[in-house]
């Protein structure tokens, strides 16, 4: 696929992965449906919320070729991420509405959803944080000997911020084993990105850090991080995608000129990728299969979280690490 989610030419089609695929951008378009629905019609969503409606198959793509033992870190945008390294959908459900049972207790929320055993270290609510945290992932691999490859997903409003250059700037000094996709919607939330960044943007930035650049999705993906595997040295994915949702479930999105996500969304990837799967002669039948199954898996992790408790009192600070005064450590 390129970009939004373009797919390979039929005479190469694989339709096997072209399924998967599929499945997976169905299953993380159902997942953010069930909970923009838990949040607006049920109000049970604890926090905001940021949908990925419409960027389906940078997730797909990206995470493919990704073992479990490889390393993520996430956005605040970023069901899509976790879902497809392979963390629960009842799980996270549960996450999204502080329920006990959630991957973080119910205490991280949408905006820092994480599951260490599938090596998913976090979403982060502070834009472009996730950097350094990556790059201090990649880094302890480096030192352990291990062959993980750690992948940072960012946005395009991101590549404006301090983190950007320190994150890319250790990776490339210390030759490390990390991919960063920069998931460019064009949108740093309300503004355009273009409007507020000096110079070509993310990849002439990447580059500028020496950083191999590459404009692309699905299939390059697995080329890339098999090299990153092999080299240890750190690379940049420019995805070129777009949010059809707001930048929050209650954005109306008065910003963006009449009619462009309406366009958009006659490109969206996972029609993109129905319209080739279907030429390379895919049945209707079997790709709304792909969708009610969907949509079935993620009304039950929905159902579930509703009817599960509430974490118990006594696991509030469970997870909470006490190490003294700071000041005594520090004088």
């Amino acid at each position: 696929m390129k970009s939004t989610g373009g797919c390979v030419s039929i005479s190469n089609f694989d339709v096997e992965r072209g399924l998967a695929r599929l499945e997976m951008m169905e299953r993380i378009r159902a997942f953010e449906e069930a909970a923009r629905r838990a949040a607006v019609e049920d109000e049970l969503v604890l926090g905001a919320i940021h949908l990925s409606i419409g960027q389906e198959a940078v997730a797909a793509g990206v995470m493919e070729p990704l073992r479990t033992d490889d390393y993520i870190t996430s956005t605040h945008r970023g069901h899509g991420h976790t879902l497809a390294k392979g963390a629960d959908s009842s799980a996270m459900m549960k996450e999204l509405l502080g329920r006990e049972g959630g991957c973080c207790g119910g205490k991280g929320g949408s905006m820092h959803i994480a599951d260490f055993d599938v090596g998913m270290l976090g979403a982060n609510g502070v834009v472009a944080a996730n950097l350094t945290i990556a790059a201090g992932a990649a880094h302890g691999v480096k030192i352990l000997g291990g062959d993980q490859v750690t992948v940072c997903f960012l946005g395009d409003g991101a590549i404006n911020r301090g983190p950007f250059l320190e994150g890319l700037n250790w990776a490339g000094v210390f030759d490390l084993p990390i991919l960063f996709v920069c998931e460019d919607n064009r949108y740093s939330a309300s503004t355009l990105t273009s409007a507020m960044t000096s110079g070509p943007g993310a990849a002439a930035r990447a580059e500028g850090l020496g950083l191999r650049t590459t404009t692309a999705v699905a299939e390059a993906a697995a080329e890339i991080i098999a090299r990153i595997r092999d080299s240890q040295n750190p690379e940049f994915l420019h995805a070129l995608t777009y949010r059809l949702d707001g930048h929050t479930y209650f954005d109306t999105s008065g910003y963006r000129p009449e009619g462009e996500a309406a366009k958009e969304a006659e490109n969206c990837p996972i029609l993109r990728q129905r319209t080739a799967l279907e030429a390379a002669g895919v049945t209707t039948a079997d790709l709304d299969g792909a969708r009610t199954r969907a949509g079935d898996e993620m009304q039950a992790a929905l159902d579930a979280a509703k009817a599960a408790p509430w974490p118990a009192d006594n696991t509030l600070y469970k997870d909470v690490q006490d190490i003294g005064s700071p000041a005594q450590e520090a004088f």
